[in-house]
């Protein structure tokens, strides 16, 4: 039989039980019945069986909770770094007025060349993607060129859009 994995006494064995019934954040709920339950003295093979995650990620939350208690527990993603954003609101509004602009190179921007446009400001290669969010984020949506046809006669389609074709009437 498994050893138990012990966790401290941060809180009594019915305050863990009466937070993890009365918890409305899903992950916070988890890791607390986590905790409860291996204060009960369940082996982690039961306890990831009765919640349906991995023995590590079982033992990683007891960790949690020895390292830093009951505040330590629920979702921390909120902290993760990446949440600024890739310009500040001086390049926002930098962009904003080269966007208003002609595109480098003349023609139109395009989701290509606001991402150039960003990787030089910040002195590293931008995916294709992040010009295009910046470019919505602005107001601005990509635009393509509409494509033409070489071969067109152009007499023959100014011809068309003045007369139209005429049809016979049908009584």
């Amino acid at each position: 039989m498994a050893r138990p994995l012990s966790v401290p006494a941060h809180l009594p064995l019915d305050e863990l039980e009466r937070r993890y019934r009365g918890a409305r954040d899903p992950v916070l709920r988890s890791h607390l019945q986590i905790v409860w339950l291996l204060a009960r003295g369940e082996p982690v093979t039961a306890v990831a069986g009765a919640t349906g995650y991995h023995p590590n990620w079982i033992r990683e939350v007891a960790r949690r909770y020895r390292e830093g208690g009951p505040g330590a527990l629920g979702d921390r993603r909120r902290g993760n770094p990446g949440g600024r954003p890739l310009l500040d609101a001086g390049q926002r509004e930098a962009l904003g007025e080269a966007l208003a602009g002609p595109a480098p190179g003349g023609g139109i921007w395009t989701c290509r060349s606001v991402a150039a446009w960003i990787g030089e400001r910040l002195g590293r290669p931008v995916a294709e993607a992040r010009g295009w969010e910046w470019m919505r984020r602005l107001g601005f949506t990509p635009q393509r060129p509409r494509p033409r046809e070489e071969r067109a006669d152009a007499a023959a389609q100014d011809a068309f859009k003045k007369g139209g074709s005429r049809r016979p009437s049908t009584p």
